[in-house]
């Protein structure tokens, strides 16, 4: 990996590089992405199933696995596996529990009533990736907050793996997720079925979970006939050092986001010189004993660097601008510095809680927000899978007491039906 040392313009340089990765989809691929969005919604079931034989080289055996069939899943998972994903499930389930919110009503003692009803979703699609990059994990992050919420149907999608069969770890998962019933399709097609509904594929609310640039894509367009969590960019990681973090470890958790995508981000701000050189001669260490080392390479070589800061507060203000998904705070006194912290998705504090403990186990969500977008959105959470309305009751005398102020208001806008809809119960 590249040293530099921070001047104020190199390493904000890095940040409108790393902006341009996650930059405009190519035209070709959103014009692949509506020729099959649009198949779909006029052709329905037979649009995907063309699609999936022209993707995925054949079309499952079967179409729907029902919940009942989960189970068998889990039962014949292996048994440390059976207990991890319980384990991270209820951990994920305590913390998001504490996000649910109430309705709520207000009376006072003129008789005005208002309040906000707060409800889950009626129905919601995740889509989980299935093949190479297969993820129960999402499984567990996208659809335990969609339970708390409410969320009335919890439907999920996958693309078929081999011989048409499911992936057996991500059917486990959904089995422990609570998800209610599987649809064994993927990529563009099976997002634009979950939009618009086909006659074995039900409509739902909103598309939550990760995918391919084709999956992203789709629900980028479909985004305003249906609701997503947010359109993701490539995963990355920003940890904040100081001379008492351990190399080893900085190391070992900038190459764990790096192995996600060759356009991933890893980069390290350290107070120290020889931690920087330390944290380099570790990744040429580590990274021999690695699967997915070319993916790192490339990584760390196009989106990775390491910046030497001249204190902890110039890479605390470095931090705010980049805005990380993952953001490790590997100093001396990590508490003392998270009220500092204005925008990151997940603050990871210490040398022990690297970023893949959120990733699966420790209860927060990992669905975060990537390119700098932690400026202005949040995680996934309950909230994300609730709809809110307010309501309102005045009596005849609370109305009379705040026609003039109504209809004055209305009339500077020049909307004068709306101050006749006032005027008129006075008469």
């Amino acid at each position: 990996m590249n040293i530099t040392k921070a001047n104020g313009k190199t390493e904000y340089e890095l940040i409108e590089a790393l902006k341009k990765r996650a930059g405009e989809t190519d035209k070709k691929i959103v014009d692949a992405v509506t020729t099959i969005i649009n198949s779909v919604k006029e052709q329905g079931d037979e649009a995907v199933r063309e699609f999936t034989v022209r993707f995925d080289g054949m079309a499952p055996k079967k179409t729907i696995v029902e919940k009942e069939e989960l189970k068998a899943y889990y039962d014949e998972a292996d048994e440390q596996f059976k207990s991890a994903i319980v384990n991270a499930k209820n951990n994920i389930y305590d913390f998001h529990k504490r996000q649910a919110q109430q309705s709520w009503m207000t009376t006072q003692e003129n008789g005005i009533i208002m309040g906000q009803r707060v409800r889950g979703l009626n129905r919601v699609g995740i889509y989980v990736p299935g093949g190479t990059a297969a993820y129960p994990s999402s499984v567990l992050m996208n659809a335990i907050p969609a339970k708390i919420a409410g969320v009335k149907e919890i439907i999920m999608v996958t693309p078929p793996g081999e011989f048409g069969n499911p992936n057996p770890d991500i059917m486990a998962a959904a089995y422990v997720a609570g998800v209610d019933r599987v649809f064994l399709v993927g990529g563009a097609q099976a997002v634009a079925a979950l939009a618009y509904g086909t006659e074995k594929i039900t409509k739902v609310d909103k598309i939550v979970g990760p995918g391919n640039i084709f999956v992203a894509t789709a629900k980028k367009l479909l985004y305003g006939v249906v609701d997503i969590d947010m359109v993701a960019g490539p995963s990355e990681i920003l940890i904040v050092a100081d001379k008492t973090a351990k190399p080893s470890f900085l190391a070992a958790d900038l190459m764990s986001q790096a192995e996600h995508d060759k356009m991933a981000s890893a980069i390290l701000l350290t107070t120290s010189s020889d931690i920087a050189k330390a944290t380099a001669k570790e990744i040429e260490r580590q990274i021999k004993f690695l699967q997915r080392q070319e993916i790192i390479e490339q990584s760390l070589n196009d989106y990775g660097e390491i910046i030497v800061c001249e204190n902890l507060e110039q890479a605390i203000d470095f931090a705010n601008e980049l805005a990380p998904e993952h953001l490790e705070l590997c100093v001396e006194e990590p508490l003392k510095y998270i009220g500092k912290i204005d925008n990151a998705g997940s603050v990871f504090l210490g040398n022990y809680s690297p970023e893949p403990l959120g990733d699966y186990y420790a209860g927060p969500n990992h669905v975060l927000p990537t390119s700098g977008t932690a400026r202005f959105f949040s995680p996934l959470s309950v909230d994300s899978f609730i709809k809110k309305s307010s309501f309102i009751y005045y009596t005849e005398q609370e109305l009379a007491n705040a026609k003039d102020d109504i209809v004055k208001l209305a009339d500077t806008e020049g909307l004068t039906a709306h101050a006749n809809s006032i005027k008129v119960r006075f008469e």
